[in-house]
């Protein structure tokens, strides 16, 4: 019987059996021990299922990556030691020096760097596009050399929405993956690979973790894209891998392709591993997050609604507003909410907004989001703050924007906070 994503939440990935630890045990071990030389080797050529170093794989690692693969709809999933990990990774899996991929111009400032200067720096080149454009015009984005496609599915910190079904459309159309980081939506508020997505990131440090514990990510692949199909594109997955003995991941592993070349050639060369322990601590965060999700995306919209009204706010972005320009696609993608990350500037722009961060006392200024405490930043002055005037521009980040990440407080608690702010101001 498939279960409910809350049940799934507090029960998939650590399968205890007779005798066992009913909670996660955390394997604080580098190494695994084996009887032979001979066992030993099979796991190094991939013959054999097994643990032997915890770079490559690790029991705590696999069971919180397979609890996150359950809540996405995927078939296999692998932990990294970051968000930032993980979309590196998703990318350089498909792509060498020489390669091109599509990225929407509006995700967050840390991977649009990461996109823009260091991939650039390894040959491998990003085009930035409006994801807003209408498909013909995206249409002359794709290039010969194209492997992928990549977006948000909430943007960081724009909340733009991204329309699923035009990107799905676009990527298969040119025979390429379309890759989400659905991030700030999670799984429980979107699932995108039933609108035909095929790869999905989390920076698992926000809301997944929700309480500001470990750094994580991971990456999830829902099985669905046919890389034989597309193998001239591919050749990482469709030809011979000469470290394994010219082994051939897409034939070998069939859906588990993807995630099996991520983790025995990157992992094991690049080594941006999760800490067991904070796996551990990532697994605790998921078992309440389908109660957590509820309750931001209720304070959110209670917070936007305020912050609308108010006469010393210029404007506010949450795409739960009808007012919103993305409401539409809100409702269609997120129906149960989108998430508690709202956007909103101030009368007398980017000064007084500024003095108004300072001035609260509940909420706290912290380079962090998605989090169970009410925080907030300035990104023009903290995570965008690499991103010239232009780029700010092209990511629709105003200079007096705010982005407030509501928590699980009383909402009441939190609207007196921003009003006594308001009253200093």
């Amino acid at each position: 019987m498939e279960r409910k994503i809350e049940t799934k939440c507090i029960h998939e990935g650590w399968k205890p059996g007779r005798g066992e630890s009913r909670q996660l045990p955390i394997y604080q071990s580098t190494t695994f021990k084996y009887d032979t030389s001979e066992e030993m080797g099979k796991l190094f050529d991939l013959e054999a299922e097994g643990y032997f170093y915890t770079r490559l794989q690790n029991p705590t690692n696999d069971a919180v990556a397979a609890k996150i693969c359950a809540l996405e709809g995927g078939v296999a999933a692998m932990l990294t030691s970051s968000g930032q990990a993980a979309n590196f990774y998703a990318i350089f899996n498909l792509c060498s020096a020489g390669d091109h991929f599509i990225a929407a111009s509006s995700i967050y400032g840390g991977t649009f760097n990461l996109f823009n200067v260091t991939m650039k720096r390894m040959g491998i080149d990003c085009t930035f596009i409006d994801q807003d454009l209408p498909e013909e015009e995206l249409e002359k984005y794709f290039k010969p050399n194209t492997k992928a496609v990549f977006g948000e599915t909430i943007t960081n910190p724009t909340l733009s929405i991204l329309d699923f079904e035009k990107f799905v459309r676009l990527a298969h159309s040119h025979g390429v993956p379309l890759i989400v980081d659905n991030t700030f939506a999670t799984p429980i508020n979107c699932r995108p690979f039933e609108w035909g997505a095929d790869i999905v990131t989390h920076s698992t440090t926000k809301y997944m973790d929700g309480h500001g514990i470990g750094v994580g990510g991971c990456i999830v692949d829902s099985g669905n894209f046919d890389w034989m199909a597309n193998a001239e594109k591919f050749p990482g997955l469709t030809t011979p891998d000469d470290s394994y003995h010219g082994l051939i991941y897409a034939e070998r592993f069939g859906k588990g392709a993807y995630i099996t070349k991520a983790t025995a050639q990157l992992m094991r060369d690049l080594g941006s591993t999760q800490s067991p322990q904070n796996a551990f601590y990532l697994n605790n965060g998921l078992e309440s997050l389908h109660l957590r999700m509820k309750r931001h995306c209720e304070n959110a919209l209670a917070v936007a609604q305020f912050l609308e009204k108010h006469e010393k706010v210029a404007w506010v972005n949450y795409p739960g507003l009808e007012s919103n320009k993305y409401y539409a696609l809100a409702k269609k993608y997120l129906p149960d909410g989108s998430c508690g990350v709202l956007s909103f500037g101030i009368k007398g722009g980017r000064d007084i907004s500024i003095k108004f961060m300072d001035k609260l006392q509940l909420a706290s200024i912290v380079t962090h989001v998605a989090d169970s405490k009410t925080c907030l930043l300035h990104p023009a002055s903290h995570t965008h703050r690499q991103l010239t005037d232009e780029q700010l521009k092209e990511a629709g980040i105003a200079p007096d924007l705010i982005r407030f990440s509501v928590g699980v407080e009383n909402v009441d608690d939190i609207i007196a906070d921003l009003q006594q702010a308001f009253e200093q101001i």
